[in-house]
Parts: structure tokens; C-alpha cells; sequence
């Protein structure tokens, strides 16, 4: 990856950009949207970072890292490691990380957008990596495990230091809840309304209902 200092004008012009990425339908492999989602919501940042819901977008987000003096990865990863374990990776060594146990289609689509920044010299100056091991990902419509949950604060402070001490700057905890319209995430999918209000398993079975299934076999 691209590691040369940054000009003045540079500096001037360049952002920080923090991203989730990872599909919230299905259990732990929504945690870096989450703790976007956590950070939007209880702190104030400085003009030059940016928060993203990356999702599952891949390609689509190239533009949105060029040139990027930082970019800050949270994401649910296979480290091979105890489930709900947190890890972090520089440099070089994230795309390497990200590619080589791939868990879900996000994960191939993110790598290339990597490769493809730094094969047009465009690559973030400085990369960072922050994730959790997945407790279980096979849980359509289900939300986070309690104990990758609980994982969430951790890792959102773990960013804060990370932007101190990487970039020295400073955020500060907000003092108001947000406005509805202000909110990081739209309601209908905000964490605690999908995790909550959604129907339990015997009305919304999310392994495949039986009373279908039966009804295809007969």
C-alpha cells in the first residue's frame, strides 16, 4: 500500500474515513456497521472523519476511498481465533487478511477494492483493521451474539484511540440523543429495533420453516 508522507496541500485536503462493512441480516457479520452505527450516535467528530455504513457494497465503494490519508476498517473476520476475540491489522497486511479466510461474498468484493486502489495509486496513506471472530453468521434476520455484542463499546473506543493516537485527533461524547433525522442508521434497521421488534422464531423461522418446507415436499 501507498505509505509516502503527504504534502502540505495534501494534509490540507486529505480525510479520514471510519468504515463499517458486513450485511446486519445475517447475526455477527453486521458487527462493523454496528459499531459505526455505536460511534455516529454517542460522539462528535472532527471535519475530516467520515463515518460509512459500507454494507456489502464492494466496488461500488471505490470512490469514497481514494486518496483517503486514513481509512479504519471494522469488520467481523475469520482470524482463527476464540469466537468474539478481537484483532487488529496494519498496513500491508489487511488486504492479505481480509482475503485469505473469506466468510462471506463482502469480503471478496472489499479485497479487490484494495487491490485496485493501490494499483492505481490511489491507495489510503495509512490502513488499519479492527475486528471481532464471528461467534455464528448462519442466522438470517438475527442480530448480533450476546457475546459479540458485547464487543461493540470495546472496539468503537479502540477506533477513538486509534484516531487520537494514529492522527491526534480528538472526539468528544455527545450530549444529546440525535434527532430521528439525524440518526446514523434509517429506524427500521437502527440495532435496537431490529433487534427487538422483530417477529421470534415460531412466527419467523430464520433456518427454514417447516410448515414451507412441508408444504413444497407434499
Amino acid at each position: 500500500m501507498n505509505t509516502e508522507p503527504l504534502t502540505g496541500d495534501e494534509q490540507n485536503e486529505a480525510t479520514i474515513l471510519v468504515l463499517g462493512i458486513g450485511n446486519i441480516l445475517w447475526a455477527d457479520e453486521g458487527f462493523g456497521v454496528r459499531v459505526v452505527e455505536y460511534l455516529a450516535e454517542n460522539y462528535t467528530f472532527p471535519a475530516k472523519v467520515r463515518l460509512m455504513d459500507g454494507g456489502t457494497q464492494g466496488l461500488f465503494l471505490l470512490s469514497y476511498l481514494e486518496n483517503l490519508e486514513g481509512l479504519v476498517i471494522v469488520d467481523a473476520i475469520d482470524f482463527g481465533l476464540p469466537p468474539a476475540t478481537l484483532h487488529e491489522v496494519q498496513g500491508d497486511d489487511v488486504p492479505a487478511t481480509i482475503g485469505a479466510r473469506k466468510m462471506s461474498l463482502h469480503q471478496t468484493g472489499f479485497q479487490e477494492v484494495l487491490a485496485l486502489l493501490d494499483l492505481r495509486g490511489c491507495a489510503p496513506r495509512r490502513l488499519s483493521l479492527i475486528g471481532v471472530q464471528p461467534v455464528t453468521l448462519d442466522d438470517y434476520g438475527g442480530g448480533l451474539t450476546p457475546e459479540v455484542a458485547a464487543q461493540v463499546e470495546p472496539v468503537a473506543r479502540r477506533v477513538l484511540e486509534c484516531l487520537r493516537d494514529d492522527y491526534g485527533l480528538e472526539t468528544l461524547s455527545k450530549t444529546v440523543e440525535p434527532s430521528q433525522g439525524e440518526r446514523f442508521m434509517a429506524p427500521a434497521v437502527a440495532r435496537t429495533p431490529y433487534e427487538t421488534e422483530r417477529p421470534d422464531a415460531e412466527m419467523a423461522c430464520r433456518h427454514g420453516d417447516d410448515r414451507l418446507l412441508a408444504r413444497l415436499k407434499g
